[in-house]
């Protein structure tokens, strides 16, 4: 199973589970299929939107291994 890190391109990261995209939307990502998605890692786009890295990814893992 692979998971995400904060090194993590996002568009890879909904590659690896699409449904993720609804944990982007909830803090805000909603361009996630704009060219920012497709360069941007988890941590970088987490920046920019003022949210805790760490706890996003702990979320996404947590779902992709149950799901």
């Amino acid at each position: 199973m692979q998971l995400v890190t904060k090194d993590t391109i996002i568009a890879d990261v909904l590659k690896i589970n699409p449904e993720t995209a609804q944990f982007f939307f909830e803090i805000g990502m909603h361009c996630l299929g704009c060219p920012s998605a497709s360069g941007e890692t988890v941590e970088q786009a987490c920046a920019v939107h003022g949210v805790d890295a760490d706890a996003l990814i702990a979320k996404i893992n947590e779902y992709i291994e149950n799901n």
